[in-house]
């Protein structure tokens, strides 16, 4: 008989098979606020297969978080120093190091706010016992929600790169976009969608080392498009003398690609921490949100890449 997906053991005996047979890692059976035998082993948070049992000194609609609104205040601060920079810069309407400083402490303040978010709704669970949660569907449906509204900073840039075509083009200098670093990233990203796909259904069916491997591979694909377009960048500043300042084409492509690759370091670093957890064995066929949540946004990260490349690199050579 397999061992349950969360690493305890199992028995034969047909009370074995639920999760009232598992124990505190002492010998005793855990039970919860109720006095029922629970899953020691299942973390509550969103990961928790048991829906809120509606006790408790807070309602599971009750639930408050701060980390959302400073990781808005602090992405704010930093398109807003960058723009101030820009503008300081070109037209002198205010000081460029004011700018600067702004987009510095927008910066603290964004990661600051990435990090408590990570830790409230993947690491805490982890940590916890105990406690009230949201259930599946409002995790999944708020990171559709954030993901929504995410296609509009997005799009914020794509329009101004719109304006930009609509001036003088092309560019006076403008250096070769669609190269097979660009081709091999693009082959790279795809490959990682095709893997967090099977494996989240690879978890589903209860297959830990195929979900774990899966998931790796994902981590591992993840970094070396990062190293991809570090080394592209490399390329166009030292070689091509092609930088944030080479004109309004610059500013665009820079300002588009850079926010890209902001979003899948966030991407890697979310599923890094799937994959520790899931080494850990959080994780079952019921208890899969936070790989859900993450696998959204991992799918959204690579769509807007596939759009971008096409508009930008390829457009760009037209």
């Amino acid at each position: 008989m397999r061992a349950p997906f969360d690493g305890s053991d199992a028995r034969d005996d047909e009370s074995s098979e639920t999760a009232a047979t598992r124990t505190d890692g002492a010998g005793h059976v855990a039970r919860d606020d109720q006095g029922e035998i629970a899953d020691p082993d299942g973390p509550v948070g969103p990961d928790s297969p048991h829906e809120p049992s509606g006790h408790g000194d807070h309602d599971e609609h009750e639930h408050r978080s701060r980390w959302p609104l400073i990781t808005g205040v602090g992405a704010g601060g930093l398109y807003g120093g960058v723009a101030i920079y820009f503008l300081g810069a070109a037209a002198g309407v205010a000081p460029p190091l004011l700018g600067i400083g702004l987009a510095v402490v927008g910066t603290i303040v964004l990661l600051a706010g990435v990090a408590g978010w990570v830790d409230e709704a993947f690491l805490a669970p982890a940590r916890e016992r105990a406690g009230q949660t949201k259930s599946r569907e409002s995790y999944v449906s708020t990171t559709i929600l954030f993901l929504v509204t995410d296609v509009s900073t997005f799009g914020a840039l794509f329009v101004y790169y719109f304006f930009v075509r609509l001036g003088a083009w092309p560019p006076e200098t403008l250096p070769p976009l669609l190269t097979s670093l660009v081709l091999v990233n693009t082959l790279i990203l795809i490959a990682s969608s095709v893997t967090i796909h099977y494996a989240h259904e690879a978890l589903h069916d209860d297959n830990r080392g195929q979900f774990l491997g899966l998931l790796g591979a994902t981590l591992a694909l993840g970094v070396i498009f990062l190293g991809g377009q570090a080394l592209e960048y490399y390329e166009f500043i030292i070689h091509e003398g092609f930088t944030l300042g080479s004109g309004v084409f610059g500013s665009g492509f820079f300002a588009l690609t850079g926010l890209h690759g902001l979003h899948v370091a966030l991407g890697v670093g979310g599923i890094g921490v799937v994959f520790w957890r899931g080494f850990r064995g959080h994780y079952g066929p019921e208890r899969d949100t936070s790989v859900a949540t993450v696998s959204l946004y991992w799918h959204f990260v690579d769509l807007v890449w596939v759009f971008l490349v096409i508009v930008l690199y390829v457009g760009g050579t037209l």
